[in-house]
């Protein structure tokens, strides 16, 4: 009884599958934080032999330089006193049993043991910093969509990491310049993943939400958007493509800036597709951009669907992508469906193409249908 509750706590009752399927992942993540430098071409003339090991020494060394230099040292001082006590196992040179405590193997575990408990309280810490980013995260983001007048409204987020870079938000705006104010539709996606990334799309909501309610046109705000976004790019390496729309209930129109980001579709109820295109490059590349605008009328039964390009993307363990055919598919198959049902429907279909390969990108999709 106790060795099968140790087995449970040790395990968090998963099943063998389930933990296989785990260390499958977390080697595949390690592996390619480790391989990012190593340089595995093959130098002409270079026997298989020497290549091999020099891989294995490129490898260790990108292992190695995680470390700090204290925890370095560590761990070459237990290398050390385990192999050069590996044949001797605990026997001294005349045949004598040495004692526990005078054996350099049991020195050699207990230093990397002790090195393991240091890392082990990093990952808890940062895992912990993670968490509470994540949480800080969600408060940015809608938690549901808001009543918009003629329209039904689904989206949601799979984040590639704990924290994400992508963006979406729906929310009226008073300030706009057509009568009576209208609703901003957003999403966004920084470039890049996880914490950088993170703090670049919190940046992305305070500008929008700050800029949104001074009154200016849609061409005007993305412009402003623009300006700011260029003071915290780094000279244009981290931008942001974002989709920004208006829609008035009154007139139905939805007039939109894509500044660089992935065409939405626009599907009428007749079946002809129509991509919104007309904007200008991402924000935070160049100061000043023109942004031009463009204009569609919604009628009953039109789907808009707006996605990040980690939909598109996403990979399954051949490196084949989802494409845009499969969404294509996806939204003729389930037309007659609430943008809920059509939501769950696509991020099913996009977990069964994906199977178990790692998501390399966040996943945000937003879906709206004209009533």
């Amino acid at each position: 009884m106790k060795v099968v509750k140790f087995y449970r706590r040790i395990t968090a009752g998963m099943a063998l599958s389930q933990l296989w399927k785990e260390f499958q992942e977390d080697a595949r993540s390690s592996y390619r934080l480790y391989s990012l430098e190593v340089d595995s071409r093959r130098i002409p003339g270079k026997g298989r032999i020497r290549h091999f090991f020099s891989l294995v020494s490129q490898f260790s060394w990108a292992v190695i330089e995680k470390l700090t230099p204290a925890r370095r040292v560590l761990l070459l001082i237990a290398l050390f006193l385990l192999l050069i006590n590996m044949d001797a196992m605990c026997k001294g040179s005349n045949g004598e049993s040495r004692s526990m405590l005078s054996s350099g193997i049991f020195w050699g575990i207990l230093i990397l043991l002790v090195l393991l408990a240091i890392e082990i309280a990093d990952r808890v810490v940062m895992k912990r910093d993670l968490q509470i980013a994540k949480e800080i995260q969600a408060w940015l983001l809608p938690p549901e969509p808001p009543q918009v007048p003629g329209l039904e409204i689904a989206f949601t987020t799979r984040p590639a990491n704990t924290v994400a870079g992508d963006y979406y938000d729906v929310f009226f705006r008073a300030a706009s310049t057509l009568p009576g104010g209208a609703y901003l539709i957003t999403i966004a996606d920084v470039v890049g993943k996880s914490i950088p990334a993170a703090m670049l799309m919190a940046t992305f909501q305070a500008s929008l939400k700050t800029l949104a309610s001074t009154a200016s046109s849609l061409t005007d705000l993305v412009g402003r958007m623009n300006n700011y976004a260029c003071t915290n790019s780094q000279n244009g390496r981290r931008f942001t493509t974002t989709f920004i729309a208006e829609y008035d209930p009154a007139t139905r129109s939805l007039i939109y800036v894509n500044a660089g980001h992935n065409q939405p579709i626009l599907h009428r109820q007749t079946g002809a597709i129509e991509r919104l295109q007309a904007g200008g490059i991402p924000l935070g590349i160049r100061e000043n951009a023109d942004y031009k605008s463009g204009k569609v009328k919604l009628r009953s039964g039109d789907w808009l669907v707006i996605f990040t390009d980690g939909v598109t993307e996403a990979e399954n363990n051949s490196g084949e992508e989802y494409g845009e055919a499969r969404l294509m598919v996806a939204l003729h198959t389930n037309q007659v469906s609430t943008p809920s049902e059509l939501l769950n429907a696509i991020m099913l279909d996009i977990g069964r193409f994906v199977g178990n390969a790692p998501q390399h990108d966040d996943i945000t999709l937003m879906l709206l249908k004209a009533s």
